[in-house]
């Protein structure tokens, strides 16, 4: 956590502007849109499998409880 923000914190807006430039230059502006939505795909696939663990740990958790309540 400490190296990302140590790291984040010496790239600027120039900086940046710098690196999105050289990606267009590399990519070249055809295929750049192509690998955005790839991109973009795979946050989604990433965000919808942590929202799945998340939901089973939720359910495991009601059932747990439930288990309690009715031996009670």
């Amino acid at each position: 956590m400490i190296l990302q923000t140590i790291f984040l914190g010496f790239v600027g807006p120039w900086q940046w502007i710098i690196i999105g430039l050289a990606i267009l230059l590399l990519f070249g502006g055809k295929k750049l849109p192509e690998l955005m939505k790839g991109l973009g795909t795979g946050i989604k696939e990433f965000k919808n499998a942590t929202s799945e663990e998340d939901d089973k740990k939720e359910e495991a958790k009601k059932e747990e409880a439930n288990k309690e309540e009715s031996k009670k």
